[in-house]
């Protein structure tokens, strides 16, 4: 099961601050931020721009890292209980 990082990119002089999606293998894509958004939700924009062009479905739960998001598949062959 892959899992896809999300990564925020500030502004330069040439480009407006991005997401940009990753997924294990290499295959990435960069989305323009959203100012509409707020963090997390340009976030998810960005990892289901991913999905459709790689073509994957499922259902995803995302969290936070010290400077990413990632972003999990739901499988519940996966899941574990903690009590």
């Amino acid at each position: 099961m892959k899992a896809i990082t999300t990564t925020y990119h500030g502004p330069t002089n040439s480009r407006g601050s991005r997401i940009v999606a990753s997924e294990p293998d290499g295959k990435r894509i960069t989305v323009s931020y959203n100012a509409a958004l707020n963090s997390d939700k340009n976030h998810a924009a960005a990892a289901v721009a991913l999905l459709e062009k790689l073509g994957w479905t499922g259902t995803l739960q995302g969290g936070s890292t010290k400077a990413d998001m990632v972003w999990c598949f739901l499988d519940k062959a996966a899941q574990i209980t903690v009590k």
